[in-house]
């Protein structure tokens, strides 16, 4: 038979544990639930089950000639070299926003072909490019 002094040292540090097992696993799936992951157009031509509810980034180029503004939205194309997918968006562009230079929008997709974007994110240099594309642009050059 234990002592009371060890019973309740026992029963604390199991409570304790039990709090924090429970704690982790609430801070992890609200984590969860707030990443968006960078998807590139071919990413988004070949999944299967989209939720087109949920909020997404998708990133590649700017494809050449295909930016299109006027005074209510903006509307171009991201091209990962593979696959293209339409973008519109309202409101306003970064500074290093251009045709020929990476991107990053963030929104929802209306179907595989067209994405909606609440935000368009270029916060890096000219000569930034995300490595998924840089390796995507190497073997299409390698080619």
């Amino acid at each position: 038979m234990l002592p009371k002094k060890v019973k309740k040292r026992a029963s604390l540090f199991t409570v304790f544990l039990s709090i924090s097992v429970i704690g982790v696993f609430l801070i992890l799936s609200a984590l969860n639930d707030n990443i968006l992951y960078f998807n590139s157009p071919t990413d988004i031509k070949i999944k299967q089950d989209i939720d087109y509810e949920k909020k997404i980034r998708v990133g590649g180029m700017v494809k050449k000639n295909t930016l299109n503004i006027n005074d209510q939205e903006i509307k171009f194309i991201i091209t990962d070299f593979k696959n293209e997918i339409s973008v519109s968006f309202k409101g306003t562009i970064p500074n290093l926003f251009a045709e020929g230079k990476g991107v990053v929008a963030e929104g929802k997709l209306k179907d595989k072909k067209f994405f909606v974007a609440d935000r368009i994110l270029a916060k890096h240099d000219e000569n930034y490019m995300p490595p998924e594309l840089k390796k995507i642009m190497e073997d299409s050059n390698a080619k």
